[in-house]
């Protein structure tokens, strides 16, 4: 069965009157577990729906300009968005609360922070879409990070990817200190490279909409290198 045939079935479930959270049950188990083919892969498609649905609800109500954000982050596939649509409308309604789905997906990832950033980028993406990050979405994404265990320099990543920063935003994007040698600098974006290309993410056994996410960064990141290169006189401007 299609990852997107699971889900559907998963939506049926939830409408039948399933809990949401029990559809991430087994996820904790090891990710590479041969008796369940694709479950990673399905957990996290239902588990950054959920933190997603949470996220846009978390200022008490939940706008079109987040809902499109949401839609704009997870790179909905064609044919498949009345199907997200529904997940989303019955996660932001579903009783159990965002630590559940924050804490399913760490357990998914203990050994790849870097998805769990892109995860945290996307929900700046949707916290910022219907204005300035008030006091209750502020402490939504910080628990989050807390939960999926990232350091503060991740944190001040995603959220820079998302909102930008004032100054020297490539270095914050890069983790780097301003101050940072040629080398460093170099050293510190192959590492980012490395930890975001799609072929290490597709042999962890994630989904489209994930790789979508890392290209995004990848893309970020590059940008972030070639003008700090560019700022060093390293490059031609």
């Amino acid at each position: 069965m299609k990852i997107w045939d699971r889900i559907v079935d998963a939506v049926t479930r939830l409408a039948n009157g399933e809990p949401f959270g029990a559809l991430l049950g087994p996820a904790t188990a090891a990710a590479d577990e041969g008796s369940h083919p694709g479950l990673r892969e399905i957990a996290f498609t239902i588990g950054v729906i959920a933190l997603g649905a949470k996220m846009a609800g978390a200022d008490g109500e939940v706008s079109e300009t987040e809902a499109a954000a949401f839609r704009e982050f997870f790179r909905v596939p064609p044919g498949e968005e009345k199907n997200v649509e529904r997940f989303f409308d019955l996660a932001k309604r579903d009783v159990a609360g965002f630590e559940t789905y924050a804490r399913k997906l760490a357990a998914l990832f203990p050994d790849a922070p870097e998805i769990l950033e892109n995860v945290l980028e996307g929900l700046f993406d949707i916290a910022k879409a219907d204005g300035p990050i008030g006091a209750a979405e502020a402490d939504y994404l910080a628990q989050v990070a807390r939960i999926f265990g990232l350091s503060s320099a991740r944190f001040e990543r995603a959220k820079a990817a998302a909102l930008g920063v004032i100054e020297c935003e490539p270095c914050v994007i890069l983790g780097v200190d301003p101050l940072a040698t040629d080398e460093q600098i170099r050293d510190a974006w192959l590492r980012h490279v490395r930890a975001n290309h799609p072929d290490r993410l597709i042999a962890q056994g994630l989904p489209e909409e994930a790789i979508a996410v890392a290209n995004r960064k990848l893309a970020l990141i590059n940008a972030a290198y070639d003008r700090l290169r560019r700022e060093r006189g390293l490059v031609p401007a």
